[in-house]
């Protein structure tokens, strides 16, 4: 095993994202004991996020490496509860929108699979396509020598004027 080994669809947890709503079983507005309910399957490490007033929730199995990355990582606001869910392409769950795997799978190809469904795409300063109204940004993450969809989900409420504003500063330096 490789720390850039990638979880097998088939080994994935199975989770429908139903936008502005929840991730699988994470709701938007949740607190992160809720969540830690929620994912009891997964262990939690909590940690202050100073820049965004918010707390960072790395949900991870419970695996020896390589699953050392979260699976999961979640941001809460002290006021609105979780408004970010973030998943992991190496060993993050498969989270299904409308019939599209958007977990750790070539960009261009979940691209091109939100565009046949006529969905309004723009692209983030750093080239990562979003669906602003869906709450869902396309980000990449590099796995070895490829980069898979790492997808997040975020509702901008009070936090923020677009959905670039509402990912936390943290998110931005996954690559």
């Amino acid at each position: 095993m490789t720390i850039w080994e990638v979880m097998a669809d088939a080994d994935r947890e199975r989770w429908t994202y139903v936008p502005l709503i929840s991730v699988g079983p994470l709701r938007f507005g949740m607190s992160p004991a809720e969540a830690a309910a929620a994912l009891e399957n997964l262990t939690a490490e909590l940690t202050e996020v100073r820049a965004d007033s918010a707390l960072k929730a790395e949900f991870r199995r419970p695996a020896p490496p390589p699953w050392f990355r979260g699976a999961v990582t979640a941001y809460f606001g002290t006021l609105e509860g979780l408004f970010c869910v973030v998943v992991d392409a190496q060993s993050g769950p498969q989270v299904v929108m409308d019939g599209i795997e958007l977990v750790g799978r070539a960009p261009s190809h979940v691209e091109a699979e939100l565009k046949a469904q006529d969905l309004a795409l723009r692209y983030q300063p750093e080239g990562d396509s979003e669906a602003e109204g869906l709450g869902l940004t396309m980000r990449a993450q590099r796995t070895g020598d490829v980069v898979l969809t790492r997808p997040v989900f975020a509702v901008m409420g009070d936090r923020a004027y677009t959905l670039w504003d509402a990912i936390p500063a943290d998110e931005l330096h996954v690559h």
